[in-house]
């Protein structure tokens, strides 16, 4: 089963320093039909204008996982962390038993993402940050883990989450192939972050979304050139 969920039909949210797209219920956005897909909670594709940003507020017992599609995000936090992600890197923030952070665009120009929420296994764990690049021919033609609560996936250089989960992305040139093993009792979410491509054959555009259940394999391909972005969870 695909549900498409185009970009237009998102809840959403703008002021003078923040474009929002919500894929899931979020602050003043209520959709029972949406609050999330399986450990999935949120998903966030914002738009954050120069020199603005979220001021320092609380969060706990969530994994926070931030990836960067244009611009760049800095970061700081009650731990002592500072630091700045840019295109196509990755973020990570486990809120724990709770944690103080602030987020802001000190570009020049707008910085777009996708803020990903994924319930973890167990409330309580230690809170931690980390960022990672990953150069864009990493991700050339194929999947890779960016962040995962699997041993195997962290040692292979994903960045640690408190989850049996995955968050995976790809550039592909038009005419390009990847596929990921979903599993009949997992669920997959799925998000071109540019460009077009298709998902066991239904088409989506730069910023639909595509629950993913009872599937065994995910096949995406690129119609146009594209980035993707694809989270596994139980």
């Amino acid at each position: 089963m695909i549900d498409i969920r185009p970009r237009e039909g998102l809840g959403a949210f703008a002021n003078d320093w923040l474009d929002s797209r919500f894929h899931f219920s979020f602050a003043e956005y209520h959709d029972r039909a949406r609050m999330g897909w399986g450990k999935l909670r949120v998903w966030n594709d914002d738009r954050i204008r120069a020199g603005t940003g979220f001021d320092t507020h609380p969060h706990r017992d969530m994994e926070i996982i931030t990836y960067v599609r244009s611009g760049a995000i800095t970061h700081t936090d009650s731990m002592g962390n500072r630091g700045r992600t840019a295109e196509g890197d990755v973020q990570v923030m486990s809120a724990g038993t709770g944690v103080m952070h602030a987020e802001h665009n000190l570009e020049d120009g707008d910085t777009t993402l996708f803020q990903i929420w994924i319930l973890p296994d167990a409330r309580g764990h230690a809170p931690a940050w980390a960022t990672r690049r990953f150069p864009g021919e990493e991700k050339s033609g194929r999947l890779v883990v960016l962040a995962s609560g699997r041993e195997a996936e962290r040692a292979a250089g994903a960045l640690p989450i408190n989850q049996d989960a995955a968050v995976l992305g790809a550039t592909l040139r038009a005419r390009e192939t990847v596929r990921h093993r979903l599993g009949a009792t997992r669920h997959g979410y799925l998000v071109p972050a540019a460009g077009t491509v298709t998902v066991n054959g239904a088409a989506l555009g730069t910023g639909d979304g595509a629950a993913i259940a009872d599937e065994d394999e995910i096949v995406v391909t690129a119609t146009t050139d594209a980035e993707i972005v694809l989270v596994d969870v139980p």
